[in-house]
């Protein structure tokens, strides 16, 4: 049997709801206080998240390069090649690559290609909102002077980022693309590469030496 205090809530929800004109119903009211509770619960883990991706972000930025998931700071390991231009063919067995731009300094992790002997990086979803934050060392470096280094297999290279968008030079840049990335170099997949490429969807840049 419902206590006084119940019988009184009752009383003066049903008061409020013939004023408003709407039927007292105590499932709905349960049922909105578990779904205000739920929202709060997931409000609060979308904002730990948050806080623990800016933290590692953060706690990485001044990092001897990259981790797979945040950008880091200058490369400083490894020895700093000098010498003539090496045969980038080696590459075809690496994945990625660790990049620092100089200005701003931070590096992050990219793919790599050689075509006709000369190195390649891309820069994808460049038309999107998405790409405009995730990217943003493409934009920097188009804009500056793209001094920048690379770091493969422990050794350092310091290189210039040039972004190439010649149809004659971006058709290998794109076949080498969709033979190490796109599960084959297919004339439909070297097609769409090619038309992302020429749309600039794709931005593709040489890594080419300091003194060019």
């Amino acid at each position: 049997m419902a206590g006084p205090n119940a019988q009184k809530t009752v009383m003066l929800t049903g008061y409020i709801d013939a004023i408003t004109g709407n039927a007292y119903n105590p499932g709905e009211y349960g049922g909105r206080s578990m779904i205000r509770a739920i929202l709060q619960i997931l409000g609060i883990l979308v904002l730990i998240l948050g806080l623990t991706i800016v933290t590692l972000r953060w706690e990485n930025a001044d990092a001897d390069g990259p981790s797979i998931l945040f950008p880091g700071g200058k490369l400083v390991s490894g020895e700093l090649y000098e010498g003539p231009e090496p045969d980038w063919s080696f590459t075809d067995d690496i994945v990625t690559i660790e990049l620092q731009l100089e200005d701003p300094l931070a590096s992050r992790l990219t793919f790599v290609m050689e075509s006709n002997g000369k190195l390649y990086v891309p820069s994808g979803y460049m038309k999107s909102i998405l790409g405009r934050i995730w990217k943003d060392w493409a934009f920097q470096a188009d804009a500056g002077d793209g001094l920048a280094v690379m770091r493969i297999n422990g050794i350092r290279y310091e290189r210039r980022l040039i972004r190439v968008t010649d149809p004659e030079i971006t058709s290998g840049v794109a076949n080498k693309l969709a033979q190490k990335y796109a599960g084959g170099a297919t004339p439909e997949t070297i097609s769409e590469i090619e038309t992302s490429i020429a749309e600039g969807e794709t931005w593709i840049f040489e890594l080419a030496p300091r003194g060019n």
